[in-house]
């Protein structure tokens, strides 16, 4: 049977990295809350006395790689499962995952993993129902799980039109999904709903709450603070007013590609969007309606 993930993963814009990727590695961010970083979108993980709760679940291949690591943090069972959004280096293992733990998203990540989808004549049928979440929500949702309220809040029309923030009130942590790219250029699905503005607004939402002691899980890149955090803001609405001048001035998006960004943005676009790809990208971004 075709690899429904990896439809998924090319369907959505993202690439569908080697299988022979870097291992990988957990880091401890705060006393209950771990972060699974390597191939895929980074993990976080509750540990503590009611068991293991897990957002995001990387690539499907990698779902026993990261059950190796979850036993490295405890012999208990996988509680919960979270999805961050729908796309397949954060969803991939949800099939895996999902027959035994009970999977939780917003409304509108169940109904993209379900949706059958076409590239020119090719059809792919919707993700099975063990990879569907089970439990959905709207606007928010609280989890009570070791010792702590678990806070998932919808970022609308943020990355894409499904994003959840996850906040781990008493350890001071959140996990912000793919809202958050540490130190590059980020991914916004525009054609699932997604928009620059929100990923601004989410971005400035957390910094409200945040305070120097905060830790944050981003959905690529390394743990950050709300210091790395607001240089990303710093950098979307920088690089966004240059592009919205050029669009005012009415250059092409090929003449403000050319003109290029702030020189100190530079390495940012090193990764898998390039600085002429999020040009393109804030360039749609400002023409939505």
């Amino acid at each position: 049977m075709r690899n429904i993930f990896a439809l998924l993963v090319l369907l959505s814009g993202l690439p569908l990295a080697a299988q022979n990727g870097p291992p990988l590695q957990t880091q401890q961010v705060s006393e209950k809350i771990y972060m699974i970083s390597g191939r895929g979108g980074n993990i976080g993980v509750s540990v503590g006395a009611d068991g293991l709760l897990m957002v995001d679940d990387k690539f499907a291949d990698l779902a026993d790689a990261i059950r190796a690591e979850l036993k490295m943090l405890s012999a208990d069972k996988l509680a919960f499962l979270l999805n961050t959004h729908y796309h397949g280096d954060h969803t991939g293992g949800n099939e895996s995952f999902g027959s035994t733990t009970p999977i939780i998203a917003h409304d509108n990540v169940r109904t993209r993993l379900a949706m059958e989808r076409r590239r020119g004549d090719e059809v792919t049928p919707g993700a099975p129902p063990a990879a569907l979440p089970v439990i959905t929500f709207d606007h928010s949702l609280s989890i009570h799980f070791n010792g702590e309220e678990i806070k998932v809040l919808h970022a609308p029309h943020a990355h894409t039109d499904g994003d959840a923030v996850i906040f781990f009130s008493g350890s001071n942590v959140v996990h912000m999904g793919d809202t958050f790219f540490n130190a590059r250029f980020p991914y916004v699905d525009i054609d699932s709903g997604g928009n620059v503005q929100g990923v601004i607004d989410v971005v400035k939402s957390v910094l409200a709450t945040a305070n120097a002691d905060s830790k944050i899980i981003p959905g690529h890149g390394e743990i950050a603070t709300p210091k790395e955090l607001r240089t990303y803001l710093n950098m979307l609405e920088e690089t966004r007013t240059v592009v919205a001048k050029g669009i005012k001035e009415g250059k092409t998006i090929e003449e403000i590609q050319k003109a290029g960004l702030d020189k100190k943005w530079a390495a940012w676009g090193d990764g898998f969007i390039s600085t002429e790809r999020w040009v393109a990208t804030l360039y749609r971004s400002l023409a939505q309606k």
